[in-house]
């Protein structure tokens, strides 16, 4: 028997019931534009790693609150650039890894850099990057991390971090500003979904069974951690229920997807327990934008392995294409959005998807 938290013919139709925070537009903007505020310079300096195909930069760069976050660019070796760049979050646990893994996006021609996650990287992948602003009580793991308020809670700080990278990698010389795109598996398809929504000029996004989305029913619907960890949390705080679920709304995915209208690349795996399939056909069935999902039918949280990075390979290709025209006048200025780009702050509803399921 096929493992789903709803019957098969239903979820191609899940909707979620999550309602966008009143204020959740606003709670963004300031507190992305917090960030760029206190931007400083981004630094990058090489790594010895004995590779000859691939070149390798120790990148660090201001995250959230101006915070110290590490990464790894990763660059064809002697590549002038400027080249399509791919900004990649790690899954839950990890971090930005060791400086000779994830070779396959610089193999291919494009820059790649790795962000670090703060306060991970010590479960499946090392990480270098503390979270200096923890605070509260926590079951272990960091998916209740502050979440008494939405100012406090560690994804708000995380997913900045998220936005700050692409800003980060538009600095860089190798770098065409104009062709970036994000991904991300799991906790990094959430962040993915994020950046997306809030960083302007993206051209297209890759979420591969994405974390965080559609909160309360994933956290009814798998006893699998990390959303356990929510219900770990609430069953010592019986009283906190509303306080959660309210902080959760701000970094739900299908918040976020509501307000983007990017190519997008989904994936969704049927016998997945530690994201409920649901979930993510509710993020896709939020999304604003063209969005592909590919189904794997008999496959866990692995979803589609390498053939989802094929795939995923073939979709950037398209997306990133050739460089903008020099004559483009988005050329001036990066962070203004292209025809395809993010709805911004304030737009008035989103835009019918066109969604090809496959």
């Amino acid at each position: 028997m096929v493992f789903t938290d709803l019957p098969e013919e239903r979820l191609r139709g899940h909707r979620s019931a999550v309602a966008d925070p009143v204020d959740f537009d606003l709670f963004w903007a300031e507190t992305i534009g917090a960030a760029r505020l206190a931007e400083w310079p981004v630094r990058a300096q090489p790594v010895d790693t004995g590779l000859t195909t691939v070149d390798v930069y120790d990148v660090t760069f201001a995250g959230y609150a101006g915070q110290p976050v590490r990464a790894w660019l990763r660059v064809p070796a002697e590549s002038n650039g400027p080249l399509p760049a791919v900004v990649q979050y790690a899954g839950y646990g990890g971090g930005r890894g060791h400086p000779v893994e994830t070779l396959l996006w610089a193999s291919a021609g494009f820059a790649h850099l790795q962000m670090d996650t703060r306060g991970q990287g010590s479960g499946w992948s090392r990480g270098d990057t503390p979270d200096p602003a923890a605070a509260g009580p926590e079951a272990p793991g960091v998916v209740t991390r502050g979440i008494g308020s939405p100012r406090t809670y560690y994804y708000r700080r995380l997913i900045t971090d998220a936005v700050q990278a692409v800003h980060a990698v538009r600095d860089l010389p190798w770098v065409d500003p104009h062709r970036v795109a994000v991904l991300g598996h799991s906790q990094g398809g959430a962040l993915a979904l994020a950046a997306a929504a809030l960083a302007p000029g993206l051209r297209a996004v890759v979420a591969g069974v994405p974390f965080l989305c559609d909160i309360p029913h994933a956290v009814v619907s798998t006893d699998a951690y990390p959303y356990r960890e929510i219900r770990d949390y609430l069953a010592i705080h019986r009283d906190a229920e509303e306080r959660v679920l309210a902080t959760l709304a701000y970094v739900d995915g299908v918040n976020f997807a509501r307000r983007c209208r990017l190519p997008a690349r989904f994936s969704v795996a049927l016998m997945d327990e530690i994201v409920p399939p649901s979930t993510v056909y509710a993020a896709v069935n939020a999304w604003c934008g063209p969005a592909e999902l590919a189904v794997w039918r008999y496959n866990g949280h692995e979803a589609g392995g390498v053939d989802d990075d094929v795939a995923a390979l073939e979709f950037l290709r398209t997306h990133l294409g050739p460089p903008r025209r020099t004559d483009d006048p988005a050329d001036d200025d990066p962070d203004v959005p292209s025809p395809s780009a993010d709805v911004p702050f304030g737009a008035d509803g989103p835009v019918a998807g066109n969604h090809a399921v496959r």
